[in-house]
């Protein structure tokens, strides 16, 4: 669990002032949902205390398999007006009924239809009782919740900073148990995936096939990453399975490239950014690069921001991995 502060917000440049994180307990989460809340609020708790954080201000994040993003186009009106009526018009999208969901609309553009002016955008719906369990486990940590956000748009708003030109873009944010694919136009998200896959998969993968502890699978991974296994025979079984399980990922993010460019006729996807503690894998990069022949750099999520003394300078890896608390307390501050 990871947070981060920010100060300036009006700045160009806001100021990172303090960042921390915190392992949760086995159990306490799973795929990015509160399993046990009281857990949950005292491993924030710690976060706020040794991470010395002064605002309790705080936005959440949600982006896993209980959270949706689809397409949806509706008659022009005030976006409350769109919102109050979505649950009227969205029943048939959602894998869930529309009582236990909530809703929200998020404008891009708008077009004429022959019925009249229409607004296209994204919906999206989560589970009401994923978010609320996240909610009361702040509340009960002492904190304030202002928002819940997605966490591709929490991304793309930091990410835009630095890669916010006319192009189409492709965040690619590989965390643990998910990966996040967000189409950016002139800095303005069109498209949103989330992939239930990630880089703990790969470890998952590697523990179960060999029967060997989490640990030794992950350092493993770290060590080894995507070299050819004929390089190196005595390490073989584990090269195999971490390329099997890595390929599945990468095809997945493939085919939800190449499905939007096959149905949005508005311009192919012409750059890759990667980010997320999943992409750091040795290789990753070169191999999604070499799959879907678009041109790829790799994010830095502090670009664009100063860094505070006491933050110091941080490695990349701890870089990448604080980027989805940084695109949230960005989001607060606009």
């Amino acid at each position: 669990m990871r947070a981060v502060e920010i100060e300036g917000t009006t700045k160009a440049r806001p100021t990172i002032v303090r960042m921390h994180e915190v392992p949760l307990p086995d159990g306490a989460a799973k795929n990015g949902e509160v399993v046990e809340t009281h857990t949950v609020a005292s491993a924030l708790k710690k976060l706020w205390t040794v991470g010395g954080f002064k605002s309790k201000d705080v936005v959440l994040g949600m982006g896993n398999q209980r959270v949706i993003a689809r397409d949806l186009v509706m008659p022009k009106a005030s976006l409350a007006q769109i919102r109050e009526a979505l649950p009227f018009q969205v029943q048939d999208m959602l894998p869930m009924p529309v009582s236990e969901a909530l809703l929200d609309f998020y404008p891009i553009s708008e077009s004429d239809a022959e019925s009249g002016p229409m607004v296209n955008g994204l919906l999206v719906a989560a589970v009401k009782q994923s978010v609320l369990a996240k909610v009361d486990a702040a509340i009960l940590a002492g904190l304030r919740p202002l928002e819940v956000d997605l966490i591709p748009f929490a991304l793309s708003r930091l990410q835009a900073r630095s890669h916010g030109g006319p192009e189409t873009i492709a965040l690619v944010d590989v965390g643990s148990s998910t990966t996040s694919v967000i189409i950016l136009i002139a800095g303005v998200p069109q498209f949103v995936r989330i992939i239930p896959a990630g880089g703990n998969d790969v470890t998952l993968a590697v523990s179960m096939s060999l029967e060997i502890e989490e640990g030794l699978a992950e350092n493993a991974k770290r060590a080894l990453g995507l070299t050819p296994a004929s390089i190196l025979n005595e390490h073989r079984p584990i090269l195999e399975h971490i390329h099997r399980s890595t390929a599945e990922l990468l095809n997945s993010i493939r085919n939800t490239l190449s499905y939007f460019d096959n149905t949005h006729p508005v311009g192919n996807v012409e750059r890759i950014v990667l980010s997320g503690g999943g992409s750091r894998l040795g290789g990753f990069p070169a191999a999604l690069q070499e799959l879907t022949r678009v041109e790829l750099v790799q994010s830095d999520p502090f670009a664009t921001l100063t860094v505070a003394k006491s933050v110091g300078t941080q490695p990349m890896e701890i870089r990448d991995s604080m980027s989805v608390a940084l695109g949230l307390a960005l989001g607060a501050a606009a």
